[in-house]
């Protein structure tokens, strides 16, 4: 029986770039890039129920102040994204910002920004804190709501290195 990389081998050559051409991953290497100024903004929602949204909006909820806490989580994961995410360089970032806004009577909107001085960029960072940050709303809520769903976790924009500006659905 062949192993897995054997039959990786047969296949087209893969354009991504933590895959080599044999179908193995590594870690980029980034020393040689000038380090530059990079930031990136992501997004996540977590739809509830409107009963749910009344209590969260009222601070009734049994585990404390949910956005506060989501806020403080979505900053620590975005500190540790390394860590979760296998093939992540670890970054100096200088910036992490998380704000939770409600944007419809069943539906909370997070958006975290992440910034650094570096050689790569912080897209993984933004989203991690975002996705994290909607987690933690999760957790916090699901007493009044188990069938609540995390949704439209994405990249919104992203600035600095060779790539340049990327904006989702013509942000300024």
């Amino acid at each position: 029986m062949k192993s897995a990389r054997t039959r990786r081998a047969k296949r087209p050559a893969l354009k991504l770039s933590h895959v080599k051409r044999d179908g193995s991953i590594s870690m980029v290497a980034v020393g040689s890039k000038p380090a530059t100024q990079r930031r990136a903004v992501a997004q996540a929602e977590v739809r509830m129920k409107p009963s749910a949204l009344a209590l969260l909006k009222r601070g009734a909820t049994k585990k404390g102040d949910v956005f506060v806490t989501a806020q403080i989580a979505g900053v620590l994961a975005a500190k540790r994204t390394a860590l979760i995410i296998p093939l992540c360089h670890t970054l100096a970032l200088t910036h992490i910002d998380i704000t939770c806004d409600i944007v419809a009577d069943d539906r909370v909107r997070i958006l975290c920004s992440a910034a650094c001085n570096g050689q790569t960029g912080v897209e993984m960072e933004a989203l991690t804190g975002a996705a994290v940050a909607a987690l933690t709303i999760y957790d916090m809520c699901k007493s009044a709501d188990r069938a609540m769903s995390i949704e439209r976790v994405m990249l919104l924009e992203k600035e600095g290195g060779k790539s340049g500006r990327f904006a989702r659905d013509g942000r300024v």
